[in-house]
């Protein structure tokens, strides 16, 4: 008579209410080895949970069954982690799951500010006080809504965690699609980024030799070459740490960094006396075409503040995800902060930096604007301060935006022998990249005034795919609000894309309108 109820419960079917078919991967979700393949079939045919049902606690007693609730939460736990690619393991974006909401912040602010927001009020000179405030105004909460998006579609497949960009965009696109719409971009604004940083810092770090020491602590100077290598070699020297949870602390620097040089440079530029002959009207160029473009340029240059996204999900990557603590509520959480911080730098820098200079502002940016308007008004201590505090956050920056470049060399390595990159491997990888950015930036110097047209190019990885993503991946009711507003934003995106591009390129040939940051006077 005992056992006849007993085999009837334990025969109740094994889905209790909100359990799923559990998948693979170890209970830390910090690694993915390979399981077995009898394991790996039986695991999907039952749930762990299905025995422990209330019914069959209900006879047991009170201490165990504590002890069966307890095992019942872990099991749950483990059966809703989600499935990793055993190779993620040896990969500096998911080799250490141990990210946080305060990683989150640090990264997207380290990302998210930067050498971009001084070159603002160069646009604010060609679109004005109401069109500039607008276009920054629409470009922040359009960018910040696609980062939602990329913070939830990172698990928006059961079972599947879209470590990297061009993951997702080829679970949306297609698996050859993808790849072609989502790699040169992404690279383009990774690697090109980096190049830029290397120029930036380099003339940077001339110019504050230049203001500390002057002519007295040396009678044969560096060249700005030479300044280039120098920088080139200490952001190598700082690739060498392994992963992304790994550098961390570099960009809390470059967050800090960031954030107290954009305000030294708005609020030194706003005390200072304006110039005589300001004005705030949009400048007006010889013909209507040559203004269209240069309008279409200034609107590249607002686009390109707002990168980074080509990061959001690998940020996302390095932290644990479980059933009751998925991994996108602290990266939004941590998003969040990042963003309220970006929004106050970038928008005073723009609107203040325009009040200070109005359409007087040199092609360089604010911080040209106030070396060349009052070097001799403000302390030599405060300018050297705040040209130190961009090589800072130049070193910063270069850093998470080489980490998917590292990430796909060694990708590509690992594939190849079966077998986690050696430090010597890691480390040569790391010099290659960074001296092949060094060779690139001296063959082509311009490179760091094409503002509008990495804008332009790059648009579409912050603006046009998340909302192609979203459709694709999430399926909205067809032709339903929903699914017009995503398909409109998105062709909205790769029409901008296309019109911002073609003013980036005008600029670039228009020699009187390039746009050189930092520029070492003569």
């Amino acid at each position: 008579m005992d056992e006849r109820p007993e085999t009837e419960l334990i025969s109740i079917p094994a889905t209790p209410r909100g359990v799923s078919t559990p998948e693979i991967q170890t209970p830390s979700g910090q690694r993915s080895p390979r399981l077995p393949s009898k394991e790996a079939k039986s695991s999907t045919a039952w749930t762990p949970t299905s025995f422990i049902s209330p019914r069959f606690l209900s006879p047991i007693g009170t201490p165990m069954k504590r002890v069966l609730v307890n095992m019942k939460g872990y099991l749950e736990e483990v059966g809703h982690l989600t499935k990793l690619n055993p190779q993620d393991a040896w990969l500096p974006i998911t080799e250490s799951r141990n990210g946080n909401a305060h990683y989150a912040a640090f990264h997207n602010l380290n990302a998210g500010v930067g050498f971009q927001a001084l070159v603002l009020p160069v646009a604010f000179s060609f679109l004005g006080w109401s069109w500039g405030t607008l276009s920054l105004t629409i470009a922040y909460f359009w960018q910040l809504y696609t980062l939602w998006i990329l913070v939830q579609l990172h698990e928006a497949v059961p079972g599947k965690r879209y470590n990297r960009y061009v993951e997702l965009a080829q679970a949306a696109f297609g698996e050859r699609l993808g790849v072609w719409l989502a790699l040169f971009p992404t690279v383009y604004l990774s690697a090109g980024t980096a190049t830029a940083l290397i120029l930036i810092g380099g003339e940077t770090m001339k110019l504050f030799f230049q203001i500390v020491c002057g002519p007295l602590c040396s009678s044969n100077p560096l060249t700005t070459v030479e300044w280039y290598l120098v920088f080139t070699s200490l952001c190598i020297v700082l690739s060498q740490l392994p992963n992304l949870n790994s550098i961390a602390g570099l960009s809390l620097v470059g967050a800090v960094t960031a954030i107290t040089y954009s305000t030294m440079v708005w609020v030194l530029s706003v005390s200072q006396t304006r110039p005589p002959t300001i004005s705030y009207e949009p400048i007006s160029l010889p013909t209507s075409s040559a203004s269209v473009f240069a309008v279409l340029n200034a609107l590249g240059i607002v686009a390109f503040a707002f990168r980074g996204h080509n990061l959001v999900l690998e940020i996302q990557a390095t932290m644990p995800s479980t059933f009751k603590n998925p991994a996108h509520v602290p990266m939004w959480r941590g998003a969040k902060v990042a963003y309220f911080f970006i929004a106050m730098c970038l928008f005073p820098v723009a609107i203040g930096g325009f009040w200070a200079y109005g359409n007087l502002m040199p092609s360089g940016g604010i911080l040209n604007a106030l070396y060349g308007f009052h070097s001799h008004d403000i302390p030599r201590g405060l300018l050297a301060m705040c040209f130190l505090l961009v090589v800072f956050n130049c070193l910063s920056s270069f850093q998470i935006y080489s980490m998917p470049v590292f990430d796909s060399f060694e990708a590509g390595y690992t594939s190849r022998t079966n077998r986690p990159c050696s430090v010597w491997v890691r480390s040569g990888f790391r010099v290659l990249y960074g001296f092949i950015n060094f060779f690139i930036g001296v063959a082509l110097p311009f490179l760091s005034s094409l503002a509008g047209l990495l804008g332009g190019l790059t648009l579409p990885v912050t603006f046009a795919y998340p909302c192609f993503m979203w459709v694709l991946i999430k399926k909205p009711t067809k032709y339903s609000f929903n699914w017009y507003f995503h398909w409109i934003l998105g062709w909205l995106g790769i029409a901008f894309s296309l019109a911002f591009s073609i003013g980036g390129v005008w600029s670039m040939v228009n020699s009187g309108l390039k746009l050189k940051f930092f520029k070492p006077p003569n």
